[in-house]
Order: structure tokens, then C-alpha cells, then sequence
């Protein structure tokens, strides 16, 4: 894939563009029994649960990556207004989206 600009900013210095639409990307993530035990535990005495926040690294750079992708196919040259929202869908289940809007140079 040839190199797509995401910005958090509504304006990209320098640059025109139109709009296309809006565009997003999401995934869903859930970790192994094991990583859920040692949540568990780490849930007892309290610290950073780094299977969990891994997760969701993993799940924000899965949903840019389908973001971007998702933009392309719209023709985009950018996303602009890029945001990300989390949730949990069952207790060991996480969705993040990416989501903005899809830019063409002009």
C-alpha cells in the first residue's frame, strides 16, 4: 500500500483537498484463557495488566491499519479528524475503532 497520511487535525498544512466521506476501520480482540488468568490474578494486587494493554495496542494499530485500507478503496490520498473508540463487548472481548475522514488531494 502506497503511504497514507492520518491526521488528528482537520487541516493538513499546505494541502487541498475534497471530501470523500467518512471512513473507519475496526477489529475485535480477545485474549487466551491463560492471559485471562493472570489478569485475574494481577486484579488482586493491583499494576498494569500488559497482556490487556498489548491487546489493545495491537487492536489500535489493527483498526489504522483497516482504516487506511478502507480509504484507499475510497480513493482517499488522506484521513483527516482520525479518532479511536474502545469498548468492551463481553467481559474478555475489546473493540477499538479508528475512524475519520476520507480526503482526495486536489
Amino acid at each position: 500500500m502506497k503511504f497514507m497520511l492520518v491526521t488528528t487535525t482537520e487541516r493538513i498544512p499546505g494541502k487541498e483537498y475534497e471530501v470523500i466521506g467518512e471512513v473507519f476501520g475496526l477489529t475485535t480482540q480477545s485474549k487466551n484463557m491463560f492471559s485471562d488468568i493472570g489478569a485475574s490474578l494481577k486484579g488482586l494486587v493491583g499494576g498494569e495488566i500488559k497482556a490487556y494493554t498489548n491487546m489493545l495496542e495491537e487492536s489500535r494499530l489493527k483498526a489504522v491499519e483497516r482504516l487506511k485500507e478502507n480509504a484507499k478503496a475510497m480513493g482517499a490520498d488522506a484521513v483527516v479528524m482520525m479518532r479511536y473508540d474502545s469498548g468492551s463487548i463481553m467481559q474478555d472481548m475489546q473493540s477499538v475503532v479508528a475512524y475519520g475522514t476520507a480526503v482526495r488531494f486536489i
